[in-house]
Parts: structure tokens; sequence; C-alpha cells
């Protein structure tokens, strides 16, 4: 069964998201193992300068890699990049298994992005949209896609 770690950095603060993703992960189990793993995140002052942010990058970087299963196919997901429909989703998910990944880790940084590092570490780099959403909705609308994406590949009837 594929195994699937949604990583990411800070906690859903909201009820309506916290039961959105519990709704997915619900449904997800029909299909794989997937765990979320919340990550602490990097405290910087108000208006934080430059050199504020990339340590801020570094530390979530660090705590991000640090989660990543050393055989893990990496999805990090940031504004640049590639988009994809549902299904070329849900091939991404075919071909990483047919290469002996039975692990995929999808990726989600802070309100201030990803570390290179992290970027660096990826298979693929993967944008929702070029479209601003909330930082706290992009995990509800990942794991949609997750969900969508194991539908499409099982022929299920979710996916028109």
């Amino acid at each position: 069964m594929l195994k699937i770690d949604v990583i990411t950095v800070g906690k859903l603060k909201e009820d309506y998201l916290r039961a959105a993703c519990e709704e997915y992960l619900k449904r997800l189990g029909l299909f794989a193992k997937v765990q979320v793993v919340e990550l602490s995140e990097y405290k910087v002052p108000q208006n934080p300068s430059q050199p504020q942010i990339e340590t801020c990058l570094k530390q979530e970087g660090q705590a991000i890699l640090s989660k990543i299963p050393a055989q893990s196919f990496v999805v990090a997901m940031c504004i640049e990049g590639k988009m994809l429909s549902s299904e070329q989703l849900a091939e991404t998910f075919l071909q990483a298994q047919n290469r002996g990944s039975s692990q995929i880790s999808f990726v989600i940084g802070g309100s201030w992005g990803l570390d290179e590092t992290v970027k660096q570490r990826a298979d693929l780099r993967l944008s929702m949209s070029r479209m601003t959403f909330p930082h706290q909705l992009a995990r509800v609308m990942l794991l949609e896609q997750i969900y969508r994406a194991c539908g499409i590949n099982n022929h299920s009837k979710y996916h028109k």
C-alpha cells in the first residue's frame, strides 16, 4: 500500500479546516496510508529582516529534511513549481511507484516558503496555482488533490 506523508510547517488554527483535513484523511484510508507531520513554525519578529527570514527558512528546512524518509519521492509545494492537472498528479503517483518508491512525501513550508535545500531534495516542485490562497488552506487543498489522484488511479467515481 502506498504511504504518503504530508510534512507541513505550522498547525491548523481553524476548526473547519481541521475537520476538512480529517475528512480527506479518513477517505484516503481506502487507498493509502497517509499521515500529516506538523512541524513548529520558527518564530520571527513582526517585520523581519531578510537575514531573519533566511534564518527562519534554514531552521524550518532542517526540520523538514529530518522528517523525509530516505527513499521517499518528494514533492515540494512551491509557487514557482510546475502546475499539474489531477490526472497528471495521479500519473506522477504511478510513475513514482513504477520506479520502486512506495513512499511519497509532500512538503508544505511555512509562511515564508521553503528553504532551497528542501527544494533541491524534491523530485518534483509543484504549484497549486498562480493565485494566492491562505496558507492554512493549502493543506486542505493538497489532501483533496491527493484523494482525487488516488481515486483516479483506483477508478473511483469521485473524479468525473
